[in-house]
């Protein structure tokens, strides 16, 4: 036994499927315009969640890297400040430097020397205003781990430093964005570093220093004070000198020190690992004080010399200029150590700024894999879209011209 089954679908029915078609053609059509108007593939998370949240964390990547080139833009225009005023301060040491030159003229009066140490006393001013120097943000440039607003104080001696001594370190995005005041301004070695000779007040002869080196590390590192001391026969004229330990007990006393030796101008005196060389005449009872090298500031080596250009006694005068010059010329090692370490920093700040420049890029590149439309692409597929709705439309109105009742009457 067998049926037939007969199904019936009406106009009105086909009619309805036609449209909810051409209404989802329409739909997509806009969407696709949407996207090409905006050259994104994915507008919402709904569109593609995976790509939405690859391409969310790399604007998160993007906008992090961008705070560091920002930072890292800052610190290197606070470093290239710090390394420009040292070489201002680099300027005015050698200016300095030249007037004390000139102050060891043996023509000039003592009133000379006092206005060349005015001169140099507006040039210690003008360094100690380098050395509190501010950023645009209002940070002192050599405040180290953290300072005072104005790190060094005293306009006369002595010029302390007001902060916590250290440096910045630097870190793969960023570099230190201030320099160490204590090491550039406050750590000068007296001497050679090792051991320092300083001309005793008062002498009244014209002896003075002019060079002094280790010959023995060892022997010269052992931490005693000495002193030379000068001895004029009244009858014969003859100059002699002896070297003592002045090192208090319990320390042992140095054996095989120099005793009433001639002295003839100049001398190289030895001992202990040490050797002075020793030019001019020393009045009787004159002496050289040889004591272990300490850490002095640049504001203090300028201080004393033009304390000792002032003096007027000669002795005074030519040992303080003559030890003075050699301070001065360790200071500016100092200060140029400190502007070698800005310039460096400088020359790693491009290279960070290099390395984030690339990632940038790169970030760039994986947001616009997971969100960015292909033009090309987008607009073929719209263009299809577009094509097949339009026949679609063109379709349904054909068919709907298609009645019975077109046909009667």
């Amino acid at each position: 036994m067998s049926s037939n089954l007969i199904a019936r679908t009406g106009t009105a029915n086909l009619y309805d499927n036609t449209i909810r078609n051409l209404q989802a053609q329409q739909t997509t059509l806009a969407q696709q315009q949407e996207h090409l108007s905006a050259g994104k593939r994915v507008l919402r998370a709904s569109d593609d969640p995976v790509a939405a949240a690859q391409a969310e964390r790399a604007r998160t990547r993007i906008s992090r890297n961008e705070t560091d080139l920002r930072a890292l833009n800052a610190q290197k225009d606070s470093m290239a400040l710090a390394e420009s005023t040292l070489g201002s301060t680099m300027d005015a040491m050698q200016a300095f430097r030249e007037l004390v030159v000139q102050a060891g003229n043996g023509t000039l009066s003592a009133t000379d020397r006092n206005t060349i140490a005015l001169q140099l006393q507006g040039l210690r001013e003008q360094i100690l205003g380098y050395a509190n120097s501010k950023d645009a943000n209002g940070l002192p440039l050599f405040q180290a781990l953290g300072s005072a607003s104005t790190p060094f104080t005293g306009a006369s001696p002595p010029t302390t430093f007001k902060g916590l001594p250290g440096q910045f370190a630097s870190g793969t995005t960023s570099i230190a964005p201030l320099l160490d005041g204590d090491a550039a301004w406050m750590s000068v070695p007296t001497g050679n570093g090792v051991f320092a000779v300083t001309a005793t007040p008062g002498n009244a002869g014209t002896a003075q220093v002019t060079a002094d080196q280790v010959t023995n590390p060892a022997a010269a590192g052992d931490g005693h004070s000495y002193q030379v001391k000068f001895t004029v026969d009244t009858t014969t004229g003859a100059t002699t000198y002896t070297v003592t330990d002045q090192t208090p007990p319990p320390a042992t006393p140095t054996t095989g020190l120099p005793t009433s030796l001639t002295y003839t101008s100049p001398t190289t005196i030895s001992f202990a690992g040490r050797a002075i060389d020793i030019t001019g005449a020393p009045a009787n009872g004159d002496s050289f004080t040889v004591a272990p090298s300490k850490q002095t500031s640049v504001f203090q080596v300028l201080d004393d010399t033009i304390a000792a250009i002032r003096s007027g006694n000669p002795s005074t005068v030519y040992s303080g200029i003559a030890q003075g010059l050699s301070q001065i010329d360790v200071a500016m090692s100092r200060l140029s150590d400190a502007r070698g370490l800005a310039g460096e920093l400088l020359n790693r700040a491009d290279r960070i700024q290099s390395d984030l420049d690339t990632r940038g890029s790169q970030l760039e590149a994986q947001r616009s894999s997971a969100e960015d439309l292909d033009m090309i692409k987008g607009i073929s597929d719209f263009q299809n879209q577009n094509t097949s709705y339009q026949a679609a439309l063109q379709s349904y109105a054909q068919v709907q011209k298609l009645s019975l009742l077109n046909y009667l009457g």
